[in-house]
């Protein structure tokens, strides 16, 4: 009897392990698109198959997808979002509203079957809601076969036909695409312009266009014999015979695919430090040609620098191509704007890039956690600058912290009435601004702040180690924070519930220094309800500068990084149900020359003129060092 007791008790534990929450997951999604382009109306017939694998533990009944060219068209979701919003995107504005039936968007399916049997489809606005005959198992691959119709429509955001520098197609977010089923459930959210959440798979598509158009795409060209391609130093042309010409593309292990075609593109063809092919797609003028010929240096040297940073990039190339509405990423790709300076043209092909890391290789549902990918990307994007002008490759000082001008915007803002939790969905913040200072500000200073908190060792290492465990999955906060509680060695889940879940913010104050000739107290109020570790700088007249550590109890450890040459003091944990804190320090008080709260700036304080002692002489640097 105890012997059958435990072989059931160890049968219990396999079966529950194996059925845990807590085991990862996460569907497949295999494309093949074949697409035909009718240039002159503007429209695609598409003959399409998805292999869709259930590696999820639940039966599916049903499933969705986006038919996102269906958001351009007058009072769609988009455009009465558009219209209505506080401060609406000038790109849209009431554009869609006002587009004729020619240049509109649509997809239109003309019939879907899986497995061979027809599905029940019925669309709404931007989700086509597919009931299925036969439901699709746990661990099951199923065959999707769709063919549609759809019109392109004028570029108005992202993607469309026509954009504002002539480019003749922006081809993203312009297929039918199933929807992501995650341990949250389905993510069928109408496309309202935001963000999006992708299924990872395979991509095989067969793009049929005039043969006068050259097209560049997120993947690598497989057919460039029958589009008889000829490359001449680092310029590519080709000269496909016919009317028409198929350019067949593929991409592996990828939550998207886009493309872009015009009849007067350039395409230029480099290769980065490291073997990774790298892409200049553009339409040459007088205002693109120069800057997109001196672009790739700046590329390669930020390419590396990424690498050893953030993580080795995983794809085999990626392009850069003139088109869309300013800049957005893809797997392999962006579409920017061409005509920039060259500085801008670097700074926002570097944003982009970027986004390969927090986007298209670690793939977090941006949709509901946009501040994780646009946040972190700001972040990186704003270090790899800082180390272009390191290196002497970009003019301009180099910075000592360059997310500093995030944490002034993000104080400000938060005073301002307007903030929203990062947690808020991405098509649901109250105005752009609180989307747009959440999502790529407080995103960035998020980690900079987190830098201060655990120390810049045990943060860049933390940084890799989230890439290499989590890159090809779809990470949320709690697995990013837990990557850097194990790095360093810290309690961290108070952070994001007060910087993520949260509006509180911090705002300490040096409110009184006293003394005699034996010791110095420096009592420090908490006007904000966020706590936080604090680093007192204290500038003596002969003893150089002491570091005096306030640990909080919520950390349950203590920082070790010394930036400087310093003296180093750790005080006693500050408990956070605490208001104020009395640092003392066996100085006499005519020693003290100055005290600054945390003048690396890595704090982000809402409210930096009461950080200082004594308030006048220190704030006018500060203020000077604000602007």
């Amino acid at each position: 009897m105890k012997f059958q007791i435990l072989l059931i008790s160890f049968c219990l534990f396999v079966f529950l392990s194996k059925n845990t929450s807590a085991q990862y997951w996460q569907q497949e999604a295999d494309y093949i698109i074949n697409v035909d382009i009718d240039v002159k109306k503007h429209q695609m017939e598409v003959d399409q198959e998805i292999l869709y694998t259930n590696h999820s533990p639940d039966t599916l009944d049903q499933v969705f997808f986006h038919l996102f060219f269906n958001a351009f068209q007058p009072n769609s979701m988009m455009d009465v979002r558009s219209r209505t919003i506080a401060d609406p995107d000038k790109r849209v504005s009431d554009r869609i509203s006002l587009l004729d039936p020619n240049e509109i968007g649509f997809h239109e399916i003309k019939s879907m079957s899986i497995d061979g049997k027809e599905c029940s489809v019925e669309v709404q606005n931007t989700i086509a809601e597919v009931q299925l005959p036969n439901a699709i198992l746990p661990g099951q691959t199923v065959s999707f076969k769709l063919t549609y119709l759809s019109q392109i429509p004028v570029q108005i955001r992202r993607s469309g036909r026509d954009n504002k520098e002539g480019i003749s197609y922006s081809m993203t977010q312009w297929y039918v695409k199933l929807c992501e089923y995650d341990h949250m459930g389905w993510h069928a959210n109408p496309y309202v312009g935001r963000e999006f959440h992708g299924i990872w798979g395979d991509y095989e598509v067969n793009i049929n266009i005039d043969s006068d158009f050259i097209v560049g795409a997120g993947g690598t060209l497989t057919n460039p014999k029958k589009l008889r391609q000829k490359i001449k130093g680092n310029k590519v042309k080709y000269n496909p015979r016919g009317k028409k010409a198929t350019w067949s593309y593929e991409a592996k292990n990828v939550i998207d695919f886009a493309w872009a075609a015009d009849p007067e593109y350039v395409h230029l063809k480099e290769t980065a430090y490291d073997g990774t092919i790298v892409n200049y797609i553009y339409q040459p003028s007088e205002k693109t040609d120069e800057n997109w010929k001196a672009l790739h240096p700046y590329m390669d040297a930020s390419l590396k620098f990424m690498n050893e940073r953030y993580g080795k990039y995983q794809y085999p190339s990626y392009t850069f191509i003139q088109g869309g509405d300013g800049g957005m990423e893809y797997p392999l790709i962006t579409l920017i704007t061409g005509e920039r300076t060259l500085e801008s043209l670097i700074g926002v092909s570097i944003h982009e890039w970027m986004h390969s890391w927090y986007q298209m290789m670690l793939a977090t549902n941006e949709s509901l956690y946009s501040w994780m990918d646009e946040g972190f990307t700001s972040f990186g994007s704003s270090e790899v600058l800082n180390h272009l002008r390191s290196i002497d490759l970009m003019e301009g000082d180099v910075q000592d912290n360059p997310i500093f001008n995030s944490m002034v915007r993000y104080g400000s803002f938060a005073m301002s009435g307007m903030e929203e939790s990062l947690n808020t969905h991405s098509d649901h913040y109250s105005s752009n601004a609180a989307y747009g200072v959440g999502s790529y500000v407080k995103g960035a200073v998020y980690l900079k702040q987190l830098e201060y908190i655990i120390g810049q060792e045990s943060f860049g290492k933390g940084l890799k180690r989230y890439f290499n465990e989590w890159k090809f999955k779809h990470p949320s906060p709690n697995d990013f924070i837990r990557v850097m509680e194990k790095t360093s060695k810290m309690e961290l889940d108070w952070y994001n519930q007060y910087f993520v879940n949260s509006t509180k913010f911090i705002d300490l104050a040096i409110d009184s220094v006293y003394g005699d000739q034996n010791s110095t107290t420096i009592e420090i109020g908490k006007y904000g309800e966020m706590p936080i570790p604090v680093d007192l700088f204290i500038e003596t007249n002969t003893q150089g500068t002491i570091v005096y550590h306030i640990p909080i109890t919520l950390t349950r450890a203590i920082k070790e990084e010394k930036l400087f040459e310093a003296s180093y003091i750790v005080g006693n944990d500050w408990p956070w149900t605490h208001p104020t804190y009395l640092a003392t320090i066996d100085l006499p008080i005519d020693e003290i020359k100055s005290i600054v709260i945390d003048p690396t700036g890595r704090m982000a304080d809402v409210s930096l003129e009461n950080n200082v002692y004594p308030p006048i002489e220190i704030e006018e640097e500060i203020i000077e060092k604000e602007k």
